[in-house]
């Protein structure tokens, strides 16, 4: 039950006393959610609690992941031991940290510390390119050429050139060679290099691979008019993920809307996704043909139009990366809301209760509406009757039934039944109206049959 209780739970209290849990499984259930509501100090806590080495060295990895500040003490506990290659690998690892990794006796550690090249003083890097270790050589050379053009023969040396290809800054003649090389691998690895030369560029830009210049196609480095030029492919239906590089010029109001007319609708979708944009941007995005360009203005950025938050509404009502959008964007129409409540669409007909007008009696006649959907919406909603709160525990949707479970208005005999029925105790922890003093004697519970 405890487990089931903590995924997405965001009651404070409620997670500190789950993080100091005796019971290892119940200790990591907040953190191993899709979306974390645990605090920094939170996340510290739990890492520092974990007994297992391995662990402990994921759950930083996680904190990291959400932006989390680890302190220097608790690096210096994560550093030490056989895991500490692992450890030398997070995002967040202090600079003063380096130089021990350099001289230390595990070469995975000394080469870790290679990612760090431009970190490390100039005595640093000549040792590590000198180092007794192969595979911390060849990871000092990859840091070291990235600033410094790669010769022909240092290239041929390297056990494997894939890293050299993608990253490092090779000499004109090598370069040259390699764009037309043979092996389409070869091109499909430098097709994303982003020392390339502006040459070596155009002649992959023409390259007899759709996805070699599909690659090309997303070039930072690339005018508008040049990446129009490129013949790529693109499949409009998976998921897209928003470009590094696009992302990392969010602030930046004339690069976006430089890139909000790109050809490339993934370019046109990571604009899409800055938290702000100016005006003009947003107006011409939301009228994009892409309709995934669409959606991602409506789910990331707080300026999207009103109009446009409704038009997706009509087919969209949230994802696992953005939950709740565009239903809960800041300029979502939250008034005028209740003209919907008669429309023959359903996921329309959801929205009449979120107006500040809507009554009881609009609760109630939507608990009682024909789609599962909309009943879904009335069984959330905290002014819903004690008597249709039980009727829906039944219903038909379980989803309906599980919004019922939650909602505070369910009688107290009939949430204790609940809670001790093995099917709905899971849901029924969730329901807000529990007290904390009761979710402590719940977490008590477990911790002493564990």
């Amino acid at each position: 039950m405890a487990e089931g209780f903590l995924h997405g739970c965001d009651r404070p209290a409620v997670l500190d006393a789950a993080v100091a849990h005796p019971d290892p499984r119940v200790r990591s259930r907040p953190a191993d959610t899709f979306r974390p509501k645990l605090t920094s100090d939170q996340w510290v806590r739990l890492v520092r609690a974990e007994p297992s080495p391995s662990r402990r060295v994921l759950w930083a990895e996680h904190a990291c992941a959400w932006g989390v500040e680890l302190p220097e003490d608790l690096y210096d506990d994560l550093l030490v031991g056989p895991l500490r290659a692992k450890a030398a690998e997070l995002p967040g690892l202090p600079a003063p940290y380096l130089p021990g990794l350099t001289a230390d006796a595990d070469p995975r550690v000394r080469a870790t510390a290679c990612a760090r090249w431009e970190d490390l003083a100039a005595p640093l890097r000549e040792r590590l390119l000198a180092d007794t270790d192969e595979a911390v050589r060849t990871a000092a050379l990859l840091g070291h050429h990235v600033g410094v053009p790669m010769p022909h023969e240092v290239f041929t040396a390297l056990p494997a050139p894939r890293r050299a290809l993608e990253q490092c800054l090779l000499e004109t003649e090598l370069e040259a060679a390699l764009v037309r090389d043979g092996d389409a691998e070869v091109r499909r690895a430098l097709a994303a290099n982003p020392r390339l030369g502006a040459h070596s560029v155009a002649v992959l830009a023409q390259d007899p691979y759709d996805d070699i210049r599909s690659v090309v196609a997303l070039r930072p480095d690339l005018t508008e008019e040049q990446r129009a030029a490129v013949r790529f492919d693109f499949d409009p239906t998976p998921m897209s993920r928003t470009v590094p590089w696009v992302e990392s010029l969010h602030s930046d109001a004339g690069a976006m809307r430089r890139l909000a007319v790109s050809s490339h609708p993934l370019i046109r979708r990571s604009v899409a996704r800055a938290r702000h944009l100016p005006s003009d941007v947003v107006e011409r995005l939301a009228r994009d043909e892409d309709r995934t360009v669409r959606l991602f203005l409506a789910e990331s950025c707080d300026d999207a139009p009103a109009e446009l938050l409704l038009e997706v509404w009509r087919w969209w009502d949230g994802s696992f990366s953005y939950p709740g959008r565009p239903r809960s964007h800041p300029k979502f129409p939250r008034t005028g809301l209740l003209r919907y409540i008669g429309d023959p669409v359903g996921r329309m007909r959801r929205l009449a209760l979120d107006d500040p007008e809507s009554t009881p009696a609009d609760v109630a006649r939507l608990a009682r509406d024909p789609e599962a959907e909309v009943r879904c919406r009335a069984a959330e909603d905290p002014r819903l009757s004690p008597a249709d709160a039980v009727r829906l525990l039944n219903d038909p949707a379980d989803y309906v039934r599980g919004n019922a479970i939650r909602n505070p208005q369910l009688p107290a005999r009939v949430l204790a039944g609940l809670l001790h029925d093995r099917a709905t105790a899971c849901a029924a922890v969730t329901n807000p109206a529990i007290p904390i003093p009761v979710l402590h004697r719940i977490l008590a519970a477990a911790a002493g049959a564990a």
